[in-house]
């Protein structure tokens, strides 16, 4: 039988692909942990696998792989789509997408299969990074091709002898290292918010916390003091934050085959990360860096959630916002409280807002009266040309 490599969730539709292509395929499921699995779960979905008829089962721990190639250039971009989602969910397909593929070349599989559904976006993250990678592994799809509803899976697989609790659960919740997306009747229209026992953390603590993010050269390598890799950071950060239910937002955005979209989302960690680096950013680095990030960043997150990760462009826009990154070093304390967090401030070597050169609004050491007088006449120059040229209209 040839082989095909399945990436395998455990869910109906990855289930029900690996049952029927167990049948012309010699199948080998795998699935990659992004964040947000535990080791019970793992085995759980492993054992479940063989249930399917898999000859094997691999789980690929790709947590820091995930920071190292996407997440950092997240944070040094302060990416947030359409101001608001810090792309969980479509940021892991993309790095799940590579693992899959290189693991069916590294055991010469001839096929690939998925269980997206034609209407959504994954289909075209994978099938794009799949055919880039390895042109020559044909892409299975029985869902896609089929058509199918959920209960004709069931069906099926009940037929099959595979008898599990396939019940739909109220809401689809799908947690990583960078958030959890959280799917419901709600969002599936635009007037009603999703109610708060969809999200997956509920509010333990009251009062507030402060806790101190340390960057180095735009990295979040400390939290409070202690040190450790930047992922366990953002593991150890949403630990905490979550407590506090924070970052529950719902986003609105374009899908990639042009339909609108909403979904909710939980993202403490990512939320809280993203602000506190911009807020060091805003201290260290000058105007022009800024504004030039600002428009590079919003292109780089919306390339990578439409799945063209692999396209030399991300490679250009990734050395922009590394190198950005040279003196955006030092702690910013942040007020943790119910629901929300708050910005306090930052302490940097880097910090420009120096009171060696002036106090804003208030007094300046480093020019003369006559010497702002001289810049003003000149920075206005131009617009006084303008109106002068054109004083009749």
């Amino acid at each position: 039988m040839k082989k095909l490599v399945i990436a395998y969730s455990g869910g109906l539709d990855t289930s029900y692909c690996a049952v029927s292509l167990s049948k012309e395929y010699d199948v080998h499921a795998v699935s990659v942990n992004t964040g947000g699995f535990t080791e019970e779960e793992i085995k759980h979905i492993e054992s479940n696998a063989y249930k399917m008829g898999v000859s094997t089962y691999k789980n690929i721990d790709a947590v820091a792989t995930f920071y190292k190639k996407v997440v950092k250039y997240l944070i040094f971009g302060n990416v947030l789509k359409n101001s608001t989602y810090p792309l969980s969910v479509s940021a892991e397909r993309i790095i799940q997408a590579i693992e899959i593929i290189e693991y069916a070349k590294s055991i010469d599989a001839e096929y690939i299969a998925h269980g997206s559904t034609g209407a959504g976006n994954d289909q075209v993250r994978f099938d794009m990074i799949f055919q880039t990678l390895a042109p020559n592994i044909k892409i299975i799809t029985p869902i896609r091709d089929k058509k199918l509803a959920r209960q004709e899976e069931i069906d099926y697989l009940k037929a099959e002898g595979i008898d599990m609790p396939w019940e739909k659960s109220k809401y689809s919740v799908n947690k990583g290292l960078w958030g959890t997306s959280v799917g419901g009747v709600e969002t599936l229209k635009s007037e009603k918010p999703l109610p708060s026992e969809a999200y997956p953390s509920q509010l333990e603590k009251e009062g507030e916390e402060k806790v101190t993010l340390t960057f180095k050269n735009g990295e979040f390598v400390a939290l409070n003091g202690e040190e450790n890799a930047p992922e366990v950071n953002i593991e150890n950060l949403n630990d905490i934050a979550s407590a506090y239910a924070i970052g529950r937002d719902i986003h609105v955005g374009d899908t990639i085959v042009g339909t609108k979209g909403r979904v909710g989302f939980e993202a403490a960690a990512s939320l809280i990360t993203v602000k506190a680096h911009h807020l060091l950013e805003k201290h260290t680095l000058t105007k022009w860096q800024l504004q030039h990030k600002e428009y590079l960043s919003s292109f780089y997150g919306m390339h990578l959630h439409e799945g063209q990760y692999l396209d030399p462009v991300m490679r250009d826009t990734e050395a922009f916002l590394q190198s950005s990154q040279k003196m955006v070093s030092g702690d910013v304390v942040v007020t943790l409280k119910p629901y929300h967090f708050s910005l306090d401030g930052i302490v940097s070597a880097h910090d420009l807002m120096s009171s060696k050169f002036s106090t804003y609004g208030e007094e300046n050491k480093a020019w003369t009266a006559d010497d702002a007088k001289g810049f003003i006449k000149i920075f206005g120059n131009q617009n006084k040309i303008y109106r002068q040229v054109n004083s009749e209209e």
